[in-house]
């Protein structure tokens, strides 16, 4: 137990408290890894069977991780017993083995969000419903929702408050949509991400003898990042410690930002009312930041009301103050941050790798990525198309996932006809048309088109059965054999590899190289086993990559700058951060202003990407800003306010600098002080001197008329009706009025 001695008091107290309910409230940066991992290790020499733990992240990289630690205190023999792993990828193995209680095949197909959505375009076509009013996207969003709140659709149609609300949002169809959605699913033996959680619900709450076996099986239960929890995970975790409740929960609310995917606050906010009897421990020394940047979040997260109180402190150096810089156009915005992280990776401060700008939309990257181009600065987006999202790669996939579940549908659309063989659209919509008239999947109608009454040629009957017994001779080997060698079988059979080497073009060749980087990756696995001579199947390949999550695809490997929006880069830490785009109605954004719970959330994301930086901080602001084409003139965010201004220092654009701006712009640039003033001499801060009915003008909207006011003197939002522009709500402390009247 010489491991225990590397933890602080409170981290060792958490990490020997063995029996009953508990929750580690775990500030940025203070070591909740650790403290989870040693945890585990105490149970284990505390005499628990590791068969009867299961700890369970929100990422692999972070189970890998625990993983890791643990084998190296206990032996990875006794490491490998512990049920670990990402909600998805633990109980997507539990719904497996339980598969028949649910009627779904033992290698049921795990959708992706691509998948989902080419489904429901399908559905929606086939409705013959318009696409621009019933979008993929949010259509997929309010299915999401509702399976994360443990809405079937027989009890969404049910409720009348969802489907008047859908009703009034013009898409009195969605109801029917989730209904035809989640049919399509269970007939192609596929579940989305949702379902994961949702069947698993299904499976404890409507099979006694199955929820028995779990809760009894494991007796001792960890979560990590409790605060992100939506409501079907808080269902499953408190149906598995009802029998023993040795429940430790481990977050930090002050970091809950995920409320647009589900995730509930109050999940952790209310764990003391789940379990009165609970034991509480605070882990407030940050290892991570600088006294300055730690000072500097905790007085940005102490203007949120509904929090856990804490006062993180760390007793690293005090460091260099925080950089607020005033820019005056999201092009220069961009140059000032390269410009910066050239001076200083010249000066020897550090390589690229060591450098991060974080973002509140992906919209802001184009002119970061010029001014990086320009001065040849290596960078890194983490957005757009991962790896296994490139066409190529989800073709090859879909080869593998028809090969181990023949009747998964988006998996038989995509490679029909993939390499062309002479089965096109006529022939995909003939099967599609008798397979919705007799209620089964594609395959079953491609296996015997006679029965199904299928309109194909005799051709077409020929190349399905070429093609059918192909997949059928790979299904053969899908759970037997070495996973990289059926890989490779797969690829050349099918005609993928060929075809590929027979396209020119220059892209084409880029194309190859990622079915061969998939190959290699999938070569990687098979040998990477800890099982000794046993066989790993492109069936675990499948299951693997089908739970990869956004943050697994994080690397710090390349010697480049990490580029990413705020909620991609939580759980990372860089040495020097740029937060970008601190204005007023970007962050933050103009849709979380109108409620203090959404207001909240956008401060604890601003906390979270605070707390990233180890040694430097730069928080820049930009005056005027392209969106959605055109310029917008912008206000200081809020947030900047909120800092400490003992942990700031402020600079304004430097003269030099104004060259690369045409003179009229570069005219523009005041001195800070002048931020919140306007450019008209009787402007004022009208905070606590408006009523509604009063004409104001604004130096940017024109003349506009007050029509309500909301929130305390100092802190009031008031809603203007401006002829030119309609209403607008702004916040009178940065409002910059005139009163007309």
């Amino acid at each position: 137990m010489n491991y225990l001695k590397e933890l602080n008091e409170e981290q060792k107290k958490a990490a020997m408290h063995i029996e009953g309910p508990m929750l580690i409230i775990a500030g940025a940066g203070s070591g909740k890894t650790r403290v989870l991992t040693f945890r585990i290790a105490h149970l284990i020499d505390s005499g628990v069977d590791p068969f009867s733990i299961m700890a369970l992240t929100f990422t692999n990289k972070a189970a890998k991780e625990m993983k890791d630690r643990i084998a190296k205190i206990i032996g990875s023999g006794e490491a490998r017993n512990i049920k670990m792993g990402t909600f998805h990828s633990v109980f997507a193995g539990i719904l497996r083995a339980e598969s028949d209680r649910l009627n779904y095949p033992t290698n049921f197909t795990i959708y992706d969000t691509a998948d989902s959505k080419s489904l429901l375009r399908s559905i929606i076509k086939e409705m013959g419903l318009d696409d621009k009013v019933y979008r993929t996207g949010s259509v997929l969003a309010r299915i999401s929702d509702a399976k994360n709140k443990l809405f079937s659709p027989e009890a969404y149609m049910a409720n009348y408050d969802i489907t008047a609300d859908d009703f009034a949002s013009g898409k009195p169809k969605l109801g029917e949509i989730y209904k035809r959605y989640n049919d399509r699913l269970f007939r192609s033996g596929a579940m989305d991400f949702d379902d994961l959680l949702f069947n698993t619900n299904v499976l404890l709450s409507k099979h006694a003898d199955v929820a028995y076996k779990y809760c009894h099986q494991f007796q001792f239960i960890l979560v990590d990042e409790y605060q992100d929890t939506n409501y079907s995970q808080y269902m499953i975790v408190k149906q598995l410690a009802k029998v023993h409740e040795n429940l430790c929960v481990v977050g930090d609310d002050a970091q809950s930002i995920y409320g647009f995917r589900g995730a509930d606050i109050n999940n952790i906010l209310n764990f003391k009312k789940d379990y009165p009897d609970y034991k509480l421990f605070k882990l407030e020394q940050n290892y991570r930041s600088t006294q300055n940047i730690v000072k500097a979040a905790n007085s940005i997260i102490a203007k949120n009301k509904n929090q856990i109180r804490k006062e993180v402190w760390t007793a690293n150096d005090s460091g260099s103050r925080i950089i607020v810089n005033r820019l005056l156009t999201d092009n220069h915005e961009g140059h000032h941050v390269a410009q910066s992280i050239h001076k200083m990776v010249s000066s020897g401060e550090g390589d690229y790798r060591d450098y991060a700008v974080l973002y509140r939309t992906n919209a802001q990257t184009r002119p970061f990525e010029e001014a990086f181009r320009k001065i040849n600065i290596p960078y890194k987006i983490y957005a757009g198309t991962s790896f296994y999202q490139r066409k190529e790669i989800k073709d090859v996939i879909a080869y593998f996932r028809l090969s181990a579940n023949h009747h998964d549908e988006e998996s038989f659309k995509r490679v029909i006809n993939y390499p062309a063989r002479g089965l096109g659209k006529t022939t995909l919509d003939n099967l599609t048309i008798s397979g919705h008239e007799y209620g089964v999947s594609l395959w079953e109608v491609a296996m015997a088109p006679d029965k199904y009454r299928c309109a194909i040629t005799s051709g077409a009957k020929s190349k399905l059965n070429e093609f059918t017994t192909m997949i059928r001779s790979f299904a053969t080997e899908i759970d037997t054999s070495d996973g990289f060698k059926l890989a490779h079988r797969i690829t050349n059979e099918s005609g993928i590899i060929r075809g590929l080497r027979e396209l020119k073009e220059p892209e084409d060749q880029g194309r190859l190289e990622n079915v061969e980087a998939l190959l290699a990756g999938i070569q990687e696995f098979t040998q990477g086993s800890e099982s000794g001579d046993e066989v790993k199947t492109l069936s675990e390949f499948l299951i693997e990559v089908a739970l990869l999550t956004d943050a697994d695809n994080v690397s710090g490997d390349e010697n480049a700058v990490k580029m990413m929006t705020i909620h991609a880069s939580k759980g990372l830490e860089f040495d020097t951060v740029y937060i970008v785009g601190m204005e007023e109605n970007l962050f933050p954004a103009a849709q979380s202003m109108d409620t203090r719970e959404d207001l909240e959330e956008e401060r604890r994301l601003f906390y979270v990407a605070v707390t990233r930086a180890r040694k430097h901080l730069h928080l820049c602001y930009a005056t005027s800003r392209f969106r959605f084409g055109q310029l917008t003139y912008n206000e200081p965010s809020r947030f900047l306010e909120e800092v400490d201004p003992d942990y700031l220092q402020t600079f304004e654009t430097k003269q030099e600098e104004r060259q690369h701006f045409p003179q009229p712009l570069a005219r523009q640039l005041r001195p800070l002080s002048a931020t919140k003033t306007t450019t008209s001499a009787n402007a004022q801060n009208v905070s606590g001197k408006l009523t509604p009915g009063m004409e104001v003008l604004h130096d940017r909207f024109g003349k506009g008329k007050v029509l309500k006011l909301e929130g305390k003197v100092g802190e009031e939002k008031a809603t203007i009706y401006f002829p030119k522009e309609g209403e607008k709500q702004l916040l009178l402390k940065f409002a910059r009025l005139e009163i007309l009247n």
